[in-house]
């Protein structure tokens, strides 16, 4: 029988261990197959909610934010790159910028009322990481929007006008308060956590340990 799992999947488009854990719970999901039937919902989290129209260079966003020298943030690219690599997902080398991404999550937020959330938010991932494009921008977001099968209208006017900033606001206040201060956090069934970019392996023994003791408190043992 088939469990059904809802997965709040708490991140930011500007985050590399995201999707790295999103590739991953993909494919821990994929090999459990039948096993359970997962909803996925992207839930808001900002990185950088600060910062500026204009963005900033990655290396020297980092040293700032988390003093690491040019061969830690090197090796830590390298290790990202590999990663993603061995999970189907290009990181492209090369210079980029972090930019304010609180207009990607409005969008994601009115991707989900339309049916299209996971395809756009894989494609702001592959924009951003792929292609180093710039994520605060609403032609940029409204082309990658239409992209995945979206009114590329409707998003221009979600984009310009400002909606969805008070839900979106309220998500992000609301996971902070239930304790997620990094990404990605990943909750199942509103009960059970996982942090960070796991392996496959990691989610796949997590789901089924949900599995089997959420099964053992509908069927207790006589």
């Amino acid at each position: 029988m088939s469990t059904a799992l809802k997965i709040d999947f708490i991140s930011d488009v500007s985050c590399p261990w995201c999707i790295i854990g999103l590739r991953a719970l993909d494919q821990a999901l994929e090999h459990l197959g039948d096993e359970v039937q997962a909803q996925i919902h992207f839930q808001p989290f900002e990185l950088n909610p600060k910062m500026g129209p204009e963005g900033q260079e990655i290396f020297e966003h980092i040293s700032e934010k988390y003093g690491s020298t040019r061969e830690q943030y090197q090796a830590n690219a390298e290790n990202i790159r590999q990663r993603g690599a061995e999970l189907g997902f290009v990181f492209t080398q090369g210079e980029r910028r972090i930019y304010n991404t609180f207009d990607a999550h409005r969008l994601l937020h009115w991707a989900a009322l339309e049916g299209k959330q996971q395809p756009l938010k894989e494609a702001l991932f592959t924009a951003y990481f792929s292609q180093h494009a710039d994520v605060s921008s609403h032609k940029v977001l409204a082309d990658i929007a239409q992209k995945v099968g979206l009114d590329r209208v409707r998003a221009e006017a979600v984009l310009s006008s400002g909606e969805y900033t008070a839900e979106v606001r309220e998500l992000e206040q609301l996971w902070v308060s239930r304790g997620v201060s990094s990404v990605p956090t990943i909750v199942f069934n509103d009960q059970y956590a996982v942090s960070g970019g796991q392996p496959v392996d990691v989610f796949v023994g997590a789901i089924r340990q949900i599995v089997s003791e959420q099964s053992s408190l509908i069927s207790p043992a006589d």
